[in-house]
């Protein structure tokens, strides 16, 4: 849906509180982003969404869903995962000093990857939570 007064485009979409929702939140993405053509890199707004989506499988109760939302703007898009948790998610807007991911194992790496490869995130209360943003620049 293209807001014409704004001249941008948002999705909002309901994920299912299973594993499923992340390559639905992919595809969703992938879709977004082709619709508008060349704005920001669709293979690291996927990666990134990814992590979101997963983290809130994984991290918060099955009863409130999960919702992606995806907003394209001129100078790029921001991304927003909302789910039912209101605790902070990590480290995500300050990195733990002396706390290093290790490499060897299988979660720890999702928020330092958002970190370093956004041009910007962070989180914000919601009626029903927190939402976990982040924004990708136009190429």
């Amino acid at each position: 849906m293209l807001d014409e007064a704004s001249d941008t485009a948002s999705w909002r979409i309901t994920l299912p509180h299973s594993a499923a929702a992340v390559p639905m939140a992919r595809a969703l993405i992938r879709t977004a982003l082709a619709d508008i053509g060349p704005t920001a890199d669709s293979d690291t707004a996927e990666l990134l969404t990814a992590e979101l989506v997963a983290n809130a499988v994984e991290h918060t109760s099955p009863d409130i869903p999960i919702e992606l939302v995806v907003e394209l703007l001129p100078s790029g898009c921001q991304i927003e995962v909302h789910d039912g948790d209101p605790g902070p998610p990590g480290d995500l807007s300050t990195p733990v000093p002396g706390r290093v991911p290790d490499p060897w194992q299988e979660h720890g790496r999702g928020l330092l990857l958002i970190r370093t490869l956004s041009a910007d995130c962070g989180h914000r209360p919601t009626d029903q939570g927190k939402a976990v943003w982040f924004t990708l620049s136009a190429r």
